[in-house]
């Protein structure tokens, strides 16, 4: 997550965006609740005017319309995403009582704590830090190199073997085994993922799609590739998450996607290779000296 940080006070107050939500949430009725659409009858929406227009002055200290924006994509989703000519005349009453608190906690000399001084530090180093990185991954990241990054992305992936399987995951081997006994009399593998399993995916009915030996933990891994299609573990299979009683539905050797469908992480595989070089360049051009709990000297790493 991304965080937002601007100089006005109303919105370095947390709580006062906290409160906001809670008198949205009061406020909403409870057709908005449900999300159900207004009438075709209900009036468009006025455009909004400019960012950068002056909507409250507290003691002559603007507050312009991009902060009360900006304190918006910071409300849970619910409020987020309602139209913002809706909450406005709440947001900004709460943004105003907290640039009322923040002047007030400036005149107590509050801005001068140390250990705040000391948190709003590290605030700022993580900005910096993002920002840093930001730039450095938007200038290497052109299209050649995206590009030539698929290439190397296509021979990874190309003429792997991958599996389509399902799962039924429970506490004990007991469970397992009696999960087993059922399957061997016919019982349905994927109700009985949804009656039994513990795993997120149990509502699909185990399903864990197709993925490859290096997708999952050894011992699963090792048991579903061993599995002809339509077949499941006679033994259950212990993992660190529990115990597995596996079904595999397919075997396939994978095709890798196109360019185009590859492009978010193939972004991702550059943005990792980008950091991962400008980090070595830093460290090379810098003395590290690292220490212990004990206080004594680490070696240095090769």
């Amino acid at each position: 997550m991304r965080p937002y940080y601007t100089a006005r006070p109303a919105l370095r107050l947390a709580s006062g965006i906290f409160a906001a939500m809670i008198a949205i949430g009061g406020q909403m009725s409870a057709a908005e609740r449900r999300g159900t659409p207004p009438s075709p009858a209900a009036p468009q929406p006025i455009p909004l005017p400019q960012g950068n227009t002056v909507v409250a002055r507290v003691d002559g200290t603007e507050l312009v319309l991009s902060d009360v924006e900006a304190a918006q994509q910071n409300l849970p989703p619910q409020a987020k995403n309602l139209p913002l000519e809706q909450i406005y005349p709440v947001l900004l009453d709460r943004l105003v009582d907290g640039m009322l608190i923040t002047e007030a906690g400036r005149k107590d000399h509050l801005d001068q704590d140390p250990e705040l001084q000391r948190r709003l530090k590290r605030f700022e180093d993580r900005l910096v830090q993002e920002a840093y990185l930001n730039r450095t991954i938007k200038d290497a990241e052109t299209e050649d190199r995206l590009k030539a990054r698929y290439a190397t992305y296509v021979k990874e992936k190309a003429g792997h073997e991958e599996v389509h399987a399902r799962h039924i995951l429970v506490k004990t081997d007991a469970e397992a085994n009696a999960i087993i006994a059922e399957l061997d009399k016919g019982a349905d593998f994927a109700a009985l993922a949804k009656d039994r399993s513990i795993d997120p995916g149990a509502a699909s009915g185990g399903d864990l799609g197709y993925f490859g030996h290096d997708d999952m933990v050894k011992e699963f891994a090792d048991a579903a590739f061993a599995l002809p299609a339509g077949q499941y573990t006679k033994a259950p299979v212990k993992t660190q998450f529990g115990w597995h009683v596996i079904k595999v539905e397919d075997h396939r050797v994978s095709t890798p996607p196109s360019f185009e469908e590859a492009r978010q992480e193939v972004s991702q595989l550059v943005a990792r290779d980008v950091v991962d070089a400008k980090l070595k360049e830093l460290r090379g051009a810098a003395k590290v000296e690292t220490y212990g709990l004990d206080g004594k000297p680490l070696p240095s790493p090769k």
